[in-house]
């Protein structure tokens, strides 16, 4: 328990309302109760805040006035991560050292401060410089080397040749340097062309849970400095990606693609083989991407073109149901005028007929 006011001191804040108030919890706006403080970093939230129970909420400056108690701070995230920790401290691990059923070649480095756990197995001339957490379960092949303050959590696997930077994460399960899907077909069978290549992860890359990144057939698959890759990715052979891009989950980038900087790749986003994407471009989720996409760009669609152009898009598919009901009424009209047409045809024809009977008749008097 704390109170707001001590909630204030801790993430350097100013109090509008109950200073005494004590908080018990933090949470969402949608889960928070009574005894619970919330935030709000966006003048949209208001009403919902109004109908939250929580008893305190933290909030930007330029938010709207609130009956609740609040606490005023510059960046809303970053205090309220400060409160959760204070109230619900993370579990710390408090596994250190070198488990004795690791399996480390003698021929592998192990930088100080290194934390190796059950049943990780570490190859020949593997190189682990300092504080490196290496999970249970985890495989690192030969030739690896590993950077500083890098953490691999449990089952992770390094194939041979990995190169990865300082303070990287790879979170369970990722697994890099396996082979390219590239194959040679000769004679009616498919042979596995060369994978001389391997992985280069530069410093603070975090790597999803089950994500695969191949190795290049002949040099290296890089990925860039920064760059956050969620789960369930897949990044093919001969790839480079840019510096701090954003690649969320499903993502699959097929053989020798590129990124610029600062690129983001929403969930699902399929790209095909050689295609270049320009530093600064966003692709919207399933998007689908068959050409090189422009520098500072937002593309979506299947297949992907900018995104003002599939705006028009929607907004002519949004209105096709309306259009139907048009087009039927005008067929519906087409039709009774086509025979009207035909009605007024028939007659025209019945009356020639009786012109043609009366004059002949009156023909045949005369004679």
């Amino acid at each position: 328990m704390i109170t707001i006011a001590e909630i204030a001191k801790l993430v350097g804040g100013v109090v509008h309302g109950d200073a005494s108030l004590e908080i018990l919890a933090a949470a969402p706006i949608r889960d928070a109760q009574v005894g619970y403080i919330t935030l709000a970093d966006d003048p949209k939230f208001e009403s919902k805040l109004r109908a939250c129970q929580a008893s305190a909420v933290i909030i930007p400056a330029d938010f709207p006035k609130s009956e609740k108690t609040c606490v005023v701070v510059d960046d809303v995230h970053t205090a309220f991560a400060k409160i959760v920790k204070y109230l619900d401290p993370p579990v710390v691990d408090s596994f250190a050292g070198i488990s004795p059923t690791a399996i480390i070649s003698p021929s592998a480095k192990i930088g100080e401060g290194c934390v190796i756990h059950p049943y990780a197995v570490i190859g020949d001339n593997v190189q682990l410089s300092d504080r490196v957490h290496v999970g249970a379960g985890v495989v690192i092949e030969a030739g690896c080397s590993i950077d500083e303050d890098t953490r691999l959590y449990p089952r992770c696997v390094l194939y041979s040749k990995t190169k990865i930077g300082k303070r990287c994460v790879l979170h369970a399960g990722v697994v890099v340097g396996a082979f390219g899907f590239g194959y040679l077909t000769k004679q009616g069978k498919h042979y596995l062309s060369a994978q001389l290549g391997n992985v280069i992860i530069e410093d603070d890359v975090e790597i999803g849970a089950n994500t695969t990144i191949d190795r290049g057939t002949y040099n290296a698959t890089v990925i860039g400095e920064g760059t956050k890759i969620d789960n369930q990715v897949m990044i093919a052979h001969n790839c480079r990606l840019g510096k701090h891009n954003l690649i969320c989950s499903q993502v699959g980038i097929a053989g020798s693609c590129r990124t610029g900087d600062y690129v983001v790749l929403a969930g699902q986003v399929g790209i095909g083989d050689h295609v270049d994407i320009g530093t600064g471009a966003t692709l919207a989720a399933k998007s689908g991407v068959m050409n090189h996409i422009p520098a500072k760009s937002v593309y979506m669609g299947i297949p992907a073109t900018p995104i003002k152009d599939q705006m028009k898009t929607f907004a002519v598919v949004n209105k096709l149901s309306q259009w139907y009901g048009k087009w039927k009424d005008m067929l519906t009209r087409i039709e009774r005028i086509e025979a009207l047409i035909q009605s007024i045809d028939s007659t025209s024809l019945t009356s020639d007929s009786d012109d043609d009977l009366r004059n002949g008749h009156q023909g045949k008097r005369a004679a």
